[in-house]
């Protein structure tokens, strides 16, 4: 088992425990914008589709850039994956923000129980993916 091999082990690893600690940051950060009583009316600057192929299946991801302007009076842009399709520019949507963030907004509506859900699916499968690089490596 080669030196490289085992640096490209790590490296995936990284990645793992990196896209964990990336759900986690934004679950939070839409936990605090629903939480905070904060909302706004903004504007769909710009809709895109990305597309991701992993084992030769298609994943299509609907980004949406929102502009509002907070209650004290601050301009706000933020991106936000995984929202509706149809939503398109130039439309007005509702926005959750937390005053000390108000650059991690959300314009999804709060569903914290599934939020919760979604968020401990990820992270488990994340988990089952590192377990199983690992255990696989050390199996060599």
């Amino acid at each position: 088992m080669g030196g490289g091999f085992t640096v490209l082990v790590w490296v995936l690893v990284a990645f793992f425990v990196g896209a964990g600690v990336a759900t986690v940051r934004r679950y939070r950060q839409r936990q605090a914008a629903w939480a905070s009583g904060l909302t706004a009316r903004a504007r769909v600057v710009r809709a895109w589709v990305t597309v991701q192929t992993m084992n030769n299946t298609v994943r299509r991801i609907q980004w949406h850039e929102y502009d509002y302007t907070t209650h004290d009076g601050r301009a706000v842009r933020f991106k936000e994956s995984g929202g509706p399709r149809d939503r398109g520019q130039g439309e007005e949507v509702l926005v959750y923000y937390a005053a000390h963030e108000p650059d991690k907004a959300t314009a999804s509506a709060p569903q914290p129980g599934k939020d919760l859900a979604g968020t401990v699916f990820v992270l488990i499968m994340l988990a089952v993916g590192a377990g199983v690089l690992l255990s696989q490596w050390a199996s060599l």
